[in-house]
């Protein structure tokens, strides 16, 4: 092992910003004069590239950070679906994987001052071959940061019993995206209380819609969606809603969204014109390969909403978007440089590096 300080950075569950806060730690202690490196010991965020299936996250690493590790070495673990399922068979030699993580990991730790190691879905991730964040830290003799939702005080269930896993190794939690809505009682009474239970709170960190969503482009680009419109794509989707019900019973549901994309048949004009008259409708996905009538589109036109495309069925649809929106976009240098600048303004960055 080698003398690198290391950082494993896990969260209480997916999609809480964990890859944009590894990878913006990782460059404030770069800036800073420090030699970092980056590993993802498990991939799970997993798209197949060049008829390999590799996770995106040490991708965008490599390309944010100048690094010229190896994806083998960055994601030495494809946690797939036939990967578990052979794990559990018993076609995984755990003592190996173990080991094809730690000669992985001192491969890029080698004249490196500082490690980031991201973890990979939350910190129980990992259990069927023993490589759950904890003893991910345990075995590349890691201290550990939190990365956190809260919305209600129940959500501090989570923190404690990670807290309570990972012992001494435990550094600190980080709040994420937190409404402004759900700040006065964090501040107020979830921060106090943890600190109460020897819990450091490194910071929370307002929610911002450029982090929290896709764009109209980014979602149609995923889904390869056809652009039926001239509107502009810029705007952000938080969430979407399933227009599945009759016209007048949608524009009632609709009227209450906000940043949403609502999905529905292309044959649904009912729909489409309730989901257009709804001022929080983002855009409109429409599935089954349906056109949609003129006097649609050109409602859609004179509302400035953007509509697309898609072949696929609905079910197949909401599946997709499902993933696409909640996880939001850590994809480029940008989306990191401004996780950089939350960071520095909203959590005790000397702490961490």
């Amino acid at each position: 092992m080698t003398d690198t300080t290391t950082t494993l950075v896990t969260a209480t569950g997916e999609h809480t910003g964990k890859t944009a806060i590894t990878l913006a730690l990782a460059r404030l202690a770069a800036d800073r004069d420090g030699s970092v490196g980056y590993m993802k010991p498990k991939g799970t965020r997993l798209r197949s590239n060049v008829g390999k299936t590799l996770d995106e996250d040490p991708m965008l690493a490599r390309e944010v950070l100048g690094l010229d590790a190896e994806m083998h070495q960055m994601e030495p673990v494809v946690y797939s679906p036939t990967f578990i399922e052979g794990a559990i068979r018993g076609t995984e030699n755990v003592e190996a994987l173990h080991e094809r993580v730690r000669e992985a990991f001192d491969e890029l730790a080698a004249d490196r001052d500082r490690m980031f190691v991201e973890g990979g879905g939350d910190w129980t991730t990992g259990g069927v071959v023993d490589l759950t964040d904890v003893d991910v830290a345990e075995l590349l003799d890691a201290r550990v940061v939190l990365v956190a939702d809260y919305e209600t005080p129940g959500d501090l269930d989570e923190v404690l019993a990670a807290a309570d896993a990972f012992g001494d190794r435990f550094a600190g939690v980080i709040f994420n995206k937190v409404s402004d809505s759900a700040f006065d009682s964090l501040d107020r009474d979830g921060i106090p209380f943890l600190e109460s239970k020897g819990i450091t709170v490194l910071g929370a960190i307002p929610r911002k819609k450029e982090l929290a969503g896709v764009t109209v482009a980014d979602l149609a680009d995923e889904l390869g969606a056809e652009l039926l419109t001239d509107a502009p794509t810029d705007g952000f989707i938080e969430r979407f809603l399933v227009g599945a019900m009759s016209g007048d019973e949608a524009l009632r549901h609709f009227r209450r969204a906000r940043d949403a994309a609502v999905i529905t048949g292309g044959d649904r004009a009912d729909v489409q014109a309730a989901a257009l008259d709804a001022s929080g409708v983002v855009c409109l996905v429409l599935t089954g390969g349906h056109r949609p009538s003129g006097a649609v589109l050109g409602k859609a036109a004179d509302a400035g909403t953007p509509v697309l495309g898609l072949t696929t069925d609905t079910v197949t649809a909401i599946d997709r978007i499902e993933s696409i929106v909640s996880g939001g976009r850590t994809r480029d240098e940008r989306t990191v440089d401004t996780m950089a600048e939350l960071l520095a303004a909203h959590v005790d960055v000397d702490a961490l590096v």
